[in-house]
C-alpha cells in the first residue's frame, strides 16, 4: 500500500516547471473548472441535486479524506453553486494582474480585535487580568480570525447580503483567536516550552498552574462569547473545535507501527491540533447566513485544507528556518520526540528513522541523526509538494463562491501558507 502513496508524491516533484507555484495551482485549477462549466446551469446554490460521487467524499471521514486526498484530488471536478455564472467564476480572477491582499482587506474588521478580546477578559483580580492580556498585545499575525472575517464577508456576498460583517460572525473572528491562545498556553505546559512570540512563555515566568488555570480562564470566556451569539448550531460547531484538540493532544503523544497508519496518524492529528479551529470557525460564520448544507462544506473544507497546509509548512520550517537563519537544526519536533512530515517522508529512504521514529528520538544522538537523514532526503521537498496540493483543494472549494474581492483575497492567502518563512 505504501507504494503509490510515496510515488504519487515523487511525480508532483518530478513534474513541477519553472513556473510560480501559485500560478501552476491556478492553471490545474481553472483547467478542472473548464471541464465543469456546461453542468452549471443544472446546479442549484440552495437547493440543487448532488454528484453522488462528490457527496460521498464530502460525507468521508476526515482521516480517510487526507490519507487518500493525493490520489482523489484530481479526479473531483469543481461545480459552482452560483447558477447565474455560466463560465468558470475563477476566469475573471485568473487574468488579473494581482489578487488582493488579506490582510489588507481584513485590516478594517481586526483594528480593534485584541481590544475587544481584552474585554472579554476582564477580571477585578490584577494578576490574572495581566496573565490573561499577556499574549493580547496587537503583536500577533492574527491569522484565524484575518481567514474567518473574510470567508465571512465571502458568504455574505455570496448569500445575496451586503459584505458587512454581522455581529455574530465577528464574535466569532474573535472567539477563534481566544481559543487558539489558550490551546497555546496549554501546549507550552505540555511541551515545556520557555519562549512563545518573542516573549517568555507564561509557564516560564508565573509557573505551570498558573499557566493552566490562565488557559482555563481564556477558554471559558470564549465559551460564555460562544453562548451570547445565541445560535445552538454554531455552538455545536465551535465545541467541537474544543473536543479535537483535546483528541489531538493525545493522538500527538502516541505512534503507530505501520507507516501507512503511522502516516494517517500524523494527518489526522494534524487537522485536529490545527485545521480544525479554521474549518470549523469558517463553517459558523456560514451558518449564521446561509442554510446549504454544500455552501457549509465548501467553508469547512477551505478552512480544513489551508489549516492542514499551513501545518505542514509549519513542519518544514523546524527544518529549513534553523538551517538557513540559525546556521544549526532548530528540530524543535524532534526534540518533543515527534515525527513530522519531513521525517515520515525521510523513512522511505533511510528505513533506520523507523526505530527512532518508536522510541520518539530518544536515544542519544537520535535528533542529530535523524536532523541529518532528513536534509539527505527529499522529506523536505515532499512535505511542501504535499501543501501544495492541500492548497490547490482549497482553491477548487473556495472557487465555487460567487467571486468577490474577498474570496480573491483567500484564494491569494494559500500563496503566502506556502511561501511564507516563519
Amino acid at each position: 500500500m505504501a507504494g503509490p502513496w510515496w510515488r504519487q508524491c515523487r511525480r508532483w516533484s518530478t513534474n513541477c516547471t519553472s513556473a510560480s507555484l501559485f500560478e501552476t495551482l491556478w492553471q490545474s485549477n481553472s483547467r478542472s473548472a473548464a471541464l465543469s462549466a456546461s453542468a452549471v446551469g443544472r446546479t442549484s446554490r440552495s437547493s440543487g441535486p448532488r454528484d453522488e460521487g462528490q457527496a460521498s467524499a464530502l460525507q468521508t471521514e476526515t482521516n480517510q479524506k487526507t490519507f487518500n486526498y493525493t490520489s482523489s484530488v484530481t479526479r473531483h471536478k469543481p461545480r459552482l453553486l452560483d447558477p447565474k455564472l455560466q463560465t468558470c467564476c475563477c476566469r475573471k480572477i485568473h487574468s488579473d494582474a494581482k489578487l488582493k491582499d488579506p490582510f489588507t482587506l481584513a485590516q478594517k474588521d481586526l483594528k480593534s480585535l485584541y481590544d475587544d478580546i481584552r474585554k472579554e477578559l476582564f477580571v477585578s483580580k490584577d494578576e490574572l487580568k495581566y496573565l490573561c492580556d499577556y499574549y493580547f498585545d496587537g503583536k500577533g499575525k492574527a491569522i484565524r480570525p484575518m481567514i474567518v472575517v473574510l470567508m465571512a464577508r465571502a458568504l455574505n456576498i455570496h448569500s445575496n447580503r451586503a459584505g458587512d460583517l454581522l455581529p455574530g460572525q465577528r464574535a466569532i473572528a474573535m472567539i477563534s483567536e481566544m481559543i487558539h491562545t489558550a490551546s497555546l498556553v496549554h501546549d507550552d505546559v505540555i511541551d515545556g516550552s520557555d519562549k512563545r512570540r518573542g516573549k517568555r512563555t507564561i509557564n516560564e515566568m508565573w509557573g505551570e498552574r498558573k499557566a493552566i488555570l490562565v488557559g482555563d480562564f481564556i477558554l471559558s470566556a470564549a465559551s460564555m462569547a460562544l453562548a451570547r451569539i445565541g445560535n445552538i448550531t454554531v455552538v455545536k460547531v465551535l465545541s467541537q473545535v474544543i473536543e479535537d484538540l483535546v483528541r489531538g493532544e493525545f493522538m500527538q503523544l502516541g505512534s503507530k507501527e505501520n507507516e501507512n497508519e503511522r502516516f494517517k496518524h500524523y494527518l489526522e492529528k494534524t487537522f485536529k491540533k490545527t485545521a480544525s479551529l479554521i474549518a470549523n470557525s469558517c463553517k459558523a460564520v456560514c451558518i449564521l447566513v446561509n442554510s446549504d448544507p454544500e455552501v457549509h462544506e465548501i467553508a469547512f473544507q477551505y478552512g480544513k485544507n489551508v489549516g492542514i497546509a499551513f501545518q505542514l509548512v509549519d513542519d518544514v520550517l523546524d527544518f529549513t528556518s534553523g538551517a538557513s537563519q540559525l546556521g544549526k537544526p532548530s528540530a524543535a519536533d524532534l526534540k518533543l520526540g515527534l515525527a513530522t512530515g519531513p521525517v515520515l517522508f525521510a523513512c522511505q529512504q533511510f528505513p533506520e528513522l523507523h526505530a527512532m521514529i518508536m522510541r520518539r528520538f530518544s536515544s542519544k544522538g537520535d535528533v542529530d541523526r535523524a536532523w541529518q537523514y532528513v536534509l539527505q532526503s527529499d522529506g523536505v521537498q515532499q512535505t511542501n509538494f504535499l501543501a501544495q496540493r492541500y492548497c490547490q483543494e482549497a482553491i477548487r472549494q473556495i472557487s465555487m463562491l460567487r467571486p468577490s474581492a474577498e474570496r480573491d483575497a483567500l484564494i491569494r492567502l494559500t500563496e503566502m501558507v506556502l511561501t511564507r518563512d516563519k
